[in-house]
């Protein structure tokens, strides 16, 4: 029987290609679904973008025939307007809400006996949906397990002779271990659960051993191994993209700034680093704050001047006569010679970013079609790290499954130029990590 999939406006504006994800069923498109995108195709963001790449489609459907009875798509199936005027049944609810009027459509159609399935990444109306009777479901293309994402990491149960034969050679084969390109393996004794090795995966046939020198970078000593493997991706110039995920506390910003600093000030490997986070919602205008760009960022941007300061203090060798006024000054020197640039993702359509140091924070808070636009503005040399805790989500539409860093962890694990480490345990403070854990 052939379905009839009603889509909320948020889909649409989530994924501006979403009309061709239902194979060779009916996608039905209310009025009042085009009237809010008509509200949305002015903005100067992502959902101005998505809507209007949608009002284009529709436009080029258009020539096919009349898209009030439905006209095939190039994909299979067919798409169809639906005027609810005078055509759909009251279903009890308010009327005036768009929302509503949404609904409605789908109502009437299941009450025609048709197989109707309501699509929408809004929670409430997936439960008006469903009392109703309606089948309902979120727009789930570009969504992860997230109890199955790739961690990065894994640790293996061996003899110890293994161990002692690893040491010894520096290298071990991995045949059968199908690891990933850059996957970390801690090696523990069966007999001894102190003796271990931590390796890397070194093609897809050889574990190797971490650098020494990474062992500490801009004088921040590793903590944790998964911030030591996160040090092993940050400084190694052939992995172009660094995913790290990880609750508050467990230092994703400051171990991306600490890499950032040694790269482009000690090695100068990168011409500046580029430090952006999404304003939430994203793309909202900055210009209704006063000020000029750098001042407008100052509020998003605080916890990254926070690391800037402690980084340039030393951290944890920080010497006594030193304030956190004079790092102050030092973070304010590395900006107005734009050795550290800070940037909205507003504006980051169109521009090509060659040999920098960029970090993404909170890129949990992205659709996978904005990382997919952030990361392909990389140009020649550049390297991009993007972090984020997919269970502080401030967006309305996304989850932890269906964020763009949790989507880009796990569609790019099997990249060589990709390297992803999940980081568990919060290094903030204790009190840090009691929050994490209970609250």
């Amino acid at each position: 029987m052939k379905k009839y999939f009603v889509l909320d406006t948020n889909v649409l504006l989530h994924n501006a290609d979403s009309i061709t994800s239902f194979a060779d069923n009916t996608v039905v498109l209310p009025i009042s679904v085009i009237e809010e995108l008509d509200k949305f195709k002015s903005h100067n963001d992502e959902l101005g973008r998505n809507a209007r790449h949608v009002i284009r489609q529709l436009d080029d459907l258009r020539q096919k025939g009349k898209l009030g009875e439905g006209v095939p798509m190039n994909g299979g199936g067919a798409l169809m307007i639906y005027m609810e005027k005078d055509r759909c049944l009251d279903p009890g609810l308010d009327m005036q809400l768009p929302d509503n009027r949404i609904l409605a459509v789908a109502f009437t159609l299941f009450k025609q006996g048709e197989k109707v399935i309501f699509v929408s990444k809004d929670i409430n109306a997936r439960l008006k949906a469903d009392a109703l009777g309606l089948e309902v479901m979120d727009f789930e293309k570009q969504k992860v397990n997230i109890d199955e994402l790739y961690q990065g990491q894994r640790e293996m149960l061996v003899p110890g002779s293994v161990i002692n034969e690893y040491y010894q050679n520096k290298q071990l084969p991995t045949e059968g271990l199908n690891l990933m390109p850059n996957e970390f393996v801690l090696l523990r004794d069966e007999a001894d659960e102190k003796h271990t090795a931590l390796t890397r995966a070194q093609g897809s046939e050889m574990l190797g051993p971490l650098r020494d020198e990474y062992e500490t970078v801009w004088n921040i000593r590793s903590r944790s191994k998964e911030q030591r493997i996160a040090f092993e991706l940050l400084m190694d110039p052939a992995i172009q993209l660094v995913t790290l995920v990880g609750q508050a506390g467990t230092g994703k910003t400051l171990l991306a700034l600490a890499a950032a600093l040694e790269c482009v000030i000690s090695l100068k490997r990168y011409d500046r680093i580029l430090v952006s986070r999404p304003i939430i919602p994203m793309g909202k205008d900055l210009g209704y704050m006063p000020g000029d760009k750098d001042e407008k960022l100052a509020h998003w941007m605080q916890p990254i001047f926070d690391n800037l300061t402690y980084l340039m203090a030393d951290g944890p060798r920080r010497k006594e006569h030193e304030t956190d006024q004079s790092a102050k000054q030092k973070v304010d020197k590395l900006l107005l010679a734009h050795v550290v640039e800070l940037e909205a993702l507003t504006y980051i359509r169109g521009r090509s970013i060659p040999k920098q140091f960029v970090i993404v924070d909170e890129a949990q808070n992205l659709t996978p079609h904005e990382v997919k636009t952030i990361i392909s503005r990389a140009g020649e040399g550049t390297k991009m790290v993007l972090t984020g805790d997919p269970d502080q989500i401030d967006n309305p539409y996304l989850d932890s499954s269906s964020n763009g860093l949790t989507y880009a962890v796990e569609r790019l694990k099997e990249q060589k130029i990709h390297g992803h480490i999940t980081l568990r345990k919060s290094e903030r403070s204790e009190l840090a990590a009691v929050a994490a854990d209970f609250l």
